[in-house]
């Protein structure tokens, strides 16, 4: 059982303070999984509440206090797991926070769209908040030797981290759960929660994302090929980020004349994913987007980093018109420091242009150096 970064740190936040725990992250990240192992570890007598069944919606959403208690009982922890389909779940948790100061409360989600628009006037001040990832090697370093770490590099690049992925032993089975995943979780609650026409269309441009990760996208070609507005592109792009499956990387731009800044470049939260919605399993030799798979790896292991160690900086890319460019850059304490990510050995001097105009620092990260980036 592999123990999640979070978990000390809810369990903290369950023990010390009397708010509303919140844990967001993507279906089948091991949300669930990681709060039965708090509720085990602190031993308080529990009622658990899977909220995709709707028996539970009409007391949670009542408003009615003595309904409530009846449904907790003697209870001294609730766990709602998936929140967000509890029609006004978060004027109900702020009554039980607020008339049962004495019962703890966790609660999950799926869809940070739904379930944090739904208790964030509520529950103003009454919550504190974590978002899980699939698992980080900043994780699997507890589980393994850097060696074997190093070992299954290539292999996370194929299948990405989800844990069911992770502990499946064929690539046969790890490639079955994959498609399971796009075809049955990845974007239901989008689809459920967000009254989108074009079902179809939402996977077409996951694939068209699929295919464009590490380059910046353009709304305009995109909303062209799906025959769809600009609009209309943009507002699905912004649930599927708000679903956990993609992450959009804007443009560095001080309004220097020479910068591009009005495109972005879209990330998936997990390479696995990617590359299933693709349908490519191929090993590293035997395919032409490693770069690209590279980038994208290093860029969310050094999100769930940041967000895991609260190091609080803004992330982006950097390009000029005529070239220049940096992979990921980050803002941190009114500094910047500018990263190109690099799968091949080859060395690579900071773009002139770059140090020219800003006082920053440079690195390579690369096959070699990687560990200290990400974990």
């Amino acid at each position: 059982m592999i123990i999640r970064y979070l978990h000390t740190e809810i369990i903290k936040q369950l023990t010390d303070n009397h708010k509303v725990v919140v844990v967001f992250g993507a279906r089948q990240v091991g949300k669930t999984t990681l709060i039965k192992q708090i509720i085990e570890k602190i031993s308080l007598k529990t009622l658990h509440i899977n909220a995709d069944q709707t028996r539970y919606h009409e007391v949670l959403s009542s408003r009615d206090l003595n309904k409530m208690q009846s449904l907790i009982g003697d209870n001294e922890l609730l766990f709602i797991d998936e929140a967000q389909n509890i029609p006004n779940i978060g004027i109900n948790l702020k009554i039980l926070h607020d008339e049962m100061p004495e019962l703890k409360i966790i609660v999950s989600g799926s869809s940070s769209f739904e379930l944090a628009n739904r208790i964030k006037e509520p529950l103003t001040g009454r919550t504190v908040t974590f978002h899980l990832y699939p698992l980080a090697l900043l994780e699997l370093k507890n589980e393994m030797t850097a060696f074997e770490l190093k070992d299954k590099l290539k292999e996370f690049l194929v299948f990405g981290t989800y844990p069911g992925v992770y502990t499946l032993n064929t690539t046969t089975k790890k490639i079955k759960h994959l498609v399971e995943l796009i075809s049955s979780y990845l974007y239901r609650d989008v689809l459920q929660l967000s009254n989108i026409k074009h079902s179809d269309k939402i996977y077409r441009l996951l694939k068209l994302l699929a295919y464009q990760i590490g380059s910046e996208v353009s709304i305009h070609e995109l909303a062209k090929q799906l025959g769809m507005s600009h609009e209309t592109v943009n507002s699905y792009i912004d649930l599927l980020e708000q679903g956990f499956i993609i992450h959009r990387l804007s443009a560095y731009s001080r309004n220097l004349r020479k910068e591009v800044s009005k495109r972005d470049k879209i990330y998936f939260t997990d390479t696995g994913i990617r590359n299933a919605l693709i349908n490519n399993f191929n090993t590293l030799t035997n395919r032409t987007d490693v770069g690209a798979l590279w980038e994208n790896f290093l860029f969310i292991e050094r999100q769930k980093k940041m967000e895991y160690h609260a190091v609080h900086g803004q992330p982006f890319f950097w390009r000029l018109y005529s070239g220049a460019e940096l992979d990921y850059i980050e803002e941190r304490d009114g500094k910047l420091f500018g990263y190109e990510f690099k799968w091949g050995g080859r060395k690579k001097n900071p773009p002139k242009s770059w140090l020219d105009n800003y006082d920053s620092t440079f690195e390579i990260i690369n096959k070699e150096n990687y560990f200290d980036f990400i974990i």
